[in-house]
């Protein structure tokens, strides 16, 4: 086996993430899948790169090695490809605005604002469920702007150089559970109304799986904790086989309620980021403008809005936020 810089990828993945599941969910793969893989290359290098533990995955002294070797590369690839598609994008005068995302309901607000109000500028989208992985992608250049979200309780790992304008400093996260769940009766939601229930939560989205279960112990609550994706989560929610967490700006179905956690005991940080001021100018009115939209149109986080004093609501605006970032968050 001859290695290519796929597989150094595959290598890369993994050190950042620290998990099979994980950097197999980042590169589009089944853990099985990228297991065969590594033991490839492992193969192929002549001794394991990585320690397999309960908790994860770290690099052995020969993976640290192989590893100073493979980011570089990796990277100037990487750099290589984006020089080439602006060059290109300059040549057919079609200049593109490289935007990433953790899920949001505002998305597409902000593509067709974006489309709107930048002449000739056609918006691309990355979606990635980890944020510190968008974030790296801006800074090495594969991004041009990333919109992402910092679970509170789990700091983001900020790249240097990058600079944050913070959308919404603290937005609480809903609850999604079946529409004839006793719970969904009431306007808010105590946790302990959910004592006997069942949580799926998407691990694979950085902070979120610690800030829920430390939200749960706080209660003193110790319920069945399921791994997996929020499509899923939801479709089982609707179903009452699980809870979930959710954001505010998430529409409730006819099956699916969602509902405001007493007291807010989740909370995320909404951030743009950028390599400049200059191009958060580029995306921030519109995405501002996009997520208030977002958040008009889902009942129940309208209603928080207008009663909450922490949370600017949407007719409210305010100047932006900035804020450059060398320090971390």
């Amino acid at each position: 086996m001859e290695l290519e810089v796929r597989h150094l990828r595959v290598l890369c993945a993994i050190a950042d993430h620290g998990s099979l599941h994980q950097a197999a969910r980042r590169l589009g793969l089944s853990q099985p899948s990228l297991s065969t893989q590594l033991r490839r290359i492992e193969h192929a290098l002549g001794g394991q790169l990585f320690l397999r533990t309960r908790t994860g995955c770290r690099p052995t002294p020969l993976g640290h090695a192989v590893l100073s070797r493979a980011r570089p590369l990796v990277a100037e690839l990487a750099a290589l490809v984006t020089e080439a598609r602006a060059a290109a994008a300059r040549a057919t005068g079609g200049p593109q605005l490289r935007i990433g995302a953790t899920a949001s309901r505002a998305l597409p607000g902000w593509l067709r604002r974006l489309r709107t109000r930048v002449p000739r500028t056609e918006p691309t989208l990355q979606m990635d469920v980890s944020a510190n992985s968008l974030l790296r992608m801006v800074a090495t250049g594969r991004l041009d702007m990333a919109f992402v979200h910092e679970v509170e309780g789990s700091p983001l790992r900020i790249p240097p150089g990058l600079c944050l304008r913070v959308l919404v400093e603290r937005e609480p996260q809903f609850v999604s559970l079946a529409a004839d769940h006793p719970a969904a009766a009431r306007p808010e939601v105590r946790l302990a109304d959910l004592a006997g229930d069942r949580w799926m939560v998407d691990s694979t989205v950085d902070g979120e799986w610690d800030a829920v279960c430390r939200a749960l112990r706080g209660a003193g609550l110790e319920p069945a904790m399921l791994h997996g994706d929020y499509l899923t989560a939801y479709s089982l929610a609707a179903t009452g086989e699980v809870v979930t967490v959710s954001q505010p700006t998430a529409r409730p179905r006819s099956d699916l309620a969602i509902r405001p956690l007493q007291g807010d005991p989740i909370g995320v940080r909404l951030l743009l980021a950028a390599r400049s001021e200059a191009e958060l100018d580029n995306g921030y009115a519109e995405l501002e403008e996009a997520y208030w939209e977002a958040a008009r149109q889902a009942p129940a986080y309208r209603e928080r809005l207008e009663r909450s004093d922490t949370i600017r609501a949407p007719h409210a605006p305010r100047p932006p936020r900035k804020r450059p970032v060398g320090v971390g968050p």
